[in-house]
């Protein structure tokens, strides 16, 4: 347990830019951190270990121990460093968006963007985050437009867990979906159009009346069973409407102000 701690404390403030000073050869912890991400980038996280990284900064891997301690700290950084791209660490930009659901839709956007430019976050294996600078900034940036709009603390920070999970979770059907095209060699829309016909002359059973003509509905509309870009914004909404009706129900709750 007391090395547990140690460990956490020293990759806590490797975070938060406790490095050490360059080496002889010019080696630093940057470089390192864009080493794992451009390799995990190109070739996922599993691809990332310390013996690639150096290899591809043309060093011995033993040099890099001196400035990351292992694989789970380099992740740490990498994960907390793509974090900062996500608004530039700015800190108004989601409230500078329009209103509190412009801004949420802001931040689902940027959150999706983020993860279609860095697939391996969806590889990351700890539920606990690796609370650095760049993803303190982010939870700070969307935050910021929950704040006076009717909602305690715990329920800004809910609501934007919603959020992100249902990102997530669109995300990482949109990433699905794109694996099986490339695996398959043959788009939605090509798939469709073989699939499509047969299950108009094979589904007439009378008890699959409903979900055959939704289904063909959303095959007709998207050419696919399905389509992650419009359930993002579907259940988005849906989600920021539930938020907007608990505040104005709040609202009506309240005693009169007259007498």
């Amino acid at each position: 347990m007391a090395r547990q701690a140690s460990d956490l404390v020293r990759s806590v403030y490797l975070l938060w830019g406790h490095h050490p000073g360059p080496s002889r050869s010019g080696l630093t912890v940057s470089a390192i951190v864009r080493a794992g991400i451009e390799i995990a980038d190109a070739d996922g996280l599993d691809a990332v270990s310390m013996r690639n990284v150096a290899a591809r900064l043309g060093v011995g891997a033993m040099s890099l121990y001196g400035h990351v301690p292992g694989k789970d700290d380099l992740v740490a950084l990498m994960t907390d460093s793509v974090y900062g791209e996500v608004y530039d660490n700015d800190v108004d930009a989601a409230a500078s968006a329009g209103d509190w659901r412009a801004a949420m839709r802001f931040v689902a956007t940027r959150n999706w963007a983020l993860y279609e430019r860095h697939p391996w976050l969806f590889d990351l294996r700890s539920s606990r985050p690796a609370v650095g600078p760049n993803l303190s900034r982010k939870y700070e940036t969307e935050l910021r437009p929950l704040e006076g709009i009717g909602l305690s603390d715990v329920e800004m920070d809910a609501t934007l867990t919603l959020v992100l999970s249902h990102v997530d979770s669109t995300a990482r059907a949109h990433r699905g979906m794109a694996r099986t095209q490339a695996e398959s060699g043959m788009s939605d829309a090509q798939w469709w159009g073989v699939v499509g016909p047969v299950l108009e002359q094979v589904m007439t059973d009378g008890d699959l009346v409903l979900s055959a003509r939704v289904g063909g509905a959303v095959g007709a509309e998207f050419n696919a069973t399905q389509d992650p870009a419009h359930a993002l914004m579907f259940g988005l909404d849906t989600i920021l409407d539930g938020i907007e009706a608990r505040i104005a129900g709040r609202r009506d709750r309240r005693p009169s102000d007259r007498g």
